[in-house]
């Protein structure tokens, strides 16, 4: 049990070393700017994303279908931003483009389809 106990504490203290690196390029300005994501059919929702893993999202009509606020999850991995909405279960990941910054726009390609993209 010492030995179970000991162990147990080692990896605890180990653990950081597992994290994940900060994000660099166009995922650092986008988790620190936050964005417009505009979906065909929907509209815009300005997304912002929060240093705890937690985003929140605005649009006055899908809230209204919701009956509440957007809001999900969001994770690096490697070049991948992936992202998983409260009222849709199921991360999706996507490689954004590199070195986009602030006030620049582009498409996005996931498994749920194409939408555009502004860095706030």
């Amino acid at each position: 049990m010492r030995k179970l106990i000991i162990g147990m504490t080692a990896l605890a203290l180990t653990a950081p070393a597992f994290a994940q690196a900060a994000p660099t390029g166009t995922l650092k300005e986008v988790i620190a700017k936050g964005i417009i994501l505009t979906i065909e059919g929907v509209g815009d929702v300005d997304i912002t994303y929060k240093p705890d893993g937690t985003w929140t999202g605005k649009n006055e009509a899908l809230e209204g279908a919701i009956g509440g606020p957007l809001t999900g999850k969001w994770r690096v991995d490697g070049e991948k931003f992936c992202t998983e909405a409260d009222i849709q279960p199921g991360e999706s990941c996507t490689v954004y483009p590199k070195d986009k910054k602030s006030g620049d726009t582009f498409d996005v390609t996931s498994d749920q389809g194409t939408a555009k993209i502004k860095i706030k």
